[in-house]
This record gives structure tokens, sequence and C-alpha cells, in this order.
């Protein structure tokens, strides 16, 4: 039975909300490994640093991803092999699995789905299909919820305040935007990714004698 627009844009903000339990806050996406050494030590260096890895690293493949499982038809295995090939590192592959599978167990126990696990943008794309939201929409709120938990991750370590923070998470709305437009279009043979930097402290973070992230 289809819901109306206002309860499906409720129902997708709760699921991508920082309350949802899927352990985000336990993931830098590789951002704890770039301020311990040096490489973002401002709140400018963490806007682009996470603009960065929005546009044109992992944020932006996430978001294709999620756009492709949306589609009618999906072959969400498919996607998924896909998916998990694209991690830059192992504990980004493990990443995308743990919150996926905590994504799809949280959903199914709250409508009585039996879906098994995704990886994470998968999860959610699959999940927000019988939504009928706009992809770019979807694609939107998903990569804000992403750079919100590094804005968040960024506050805590370098740290930053509070109110820093939500300046660089408010400046990095146009990026989010248009990279939720684009990501809407492209087929699958078309994903790119060049946010080298963010991968490979993605893979320094897998050495770091001391951390409080999982990745």
């Amino acid at each position: 039975m289809p819901i109306d627009e206002d309860t499906a844009l409720l129902t997708l903000t709760q699921w991508l909300s920082p309350a949802f339990p899927v352990s985000g806050y336990a993931y830098s996406h590789g951002l704890e490994a770039a301020v311990s050494r040096g490489h973002v030590s401002t709140a400018e260096d963490a806007r682009r640093w996470i603009g960065t890895v929005v546009s044109d690293g992992s944020g932006r493949t996430d978001a294709v991803l999620l756009c492709h499982a949306l589609r009618d038809g999906a072959n969400h295995e498919a996607l998924n092999d896909l998916a998990l090939s694209l991690s830059a590192s192992r504990e980004r592959h493990d990443e995308t699995l743990a919150q996926g599978r905590a994504f799809t167990e949280t959903v199914n126990a709250l409508t009585g789905r039996t879906d098994p696990p995704l990886a994470m943008p998968l999860a959610v794309g699959r999940a927000a299909a019988g939504l009928g939201l706009p992809a770019e929409l979807v694609a939107a709120l998903y990569l804000q919820a992403f750079a919100g938990n590094l804005v968040s991750v960024a506050v805590r370590f370098i740290p930053l305040g509070q109110t820093v923070g939500q300046g660089v998470l408010q400046a990095l709305r146009p990026l989010i935007l248009a990279t939720a437009t684009r990501a809407a279009a492209p087929p699958l043979d078309k994903i790119t990714a060049s946010a080298f930097g963010a991968d490979l402290a993605a893979m320094e973070h897998e050495t770091l004698d001391v951390r409080i992230y999982r990745s």
C-alpha cells in the first residue's frame, strides 16, 4: 500500500538519523588517521577533506549505487558485489557491511520485512525504493547523513566547536546537492572515484598504534 509523501520523508529521515542504530559514530572513514597525521587540523581542512570524499570519493560512489538500488528490478546481489569490490581498504569494507547489516536488521524489525543484509548504500536504497521519493532526494539525504557523521568526528577529534562543525556541514550543502543530482544519472560502468588521499588515510588507519574509531 503506497504511503503519502510526508510519511515517506519522515520515514527516510528517521532511517538516516544519527539515532538510528547503525553505530555510525564508531567509524571515521579514515578521518582519524588524517587528523593524527596532521593533514586535517582546522575547520577549513575538514570541509575540504569531507567535501572531497563526498563529491569524488566513496560518498559519490555510494550515492550512485544507492540510486541504482532504488530502480525497479534492481539486482541487489550484483550491486552488493560491486559495492564491496569498490571498498578501498579492509576497514571500509567492514564499515559498509557492518552498518548495512545493522540498518537492515532494524528496518526488518520495524517493518516486518525479511531482507538479507547488504552494504550500507544498497540497504538504504532497497528499503527506500518503496517510499516513492525522487532518487536525487534520497541520495542527498544519504550524503547529508554521511557528511554529518564525518563532521561529528572532526568536532570530537580535531577538536572543533559544535557551532563551527555545523558551519562546516552547512557549507557542504551545495556540494551534497550537486553530487546527489549527478549520482542519479550515470550507468554502473561510469562509476569513478579520485579521492586518493582519503583512501590512503583509510588504509593508514589500519596501522595506527592508538585509535578511537573502527575505521
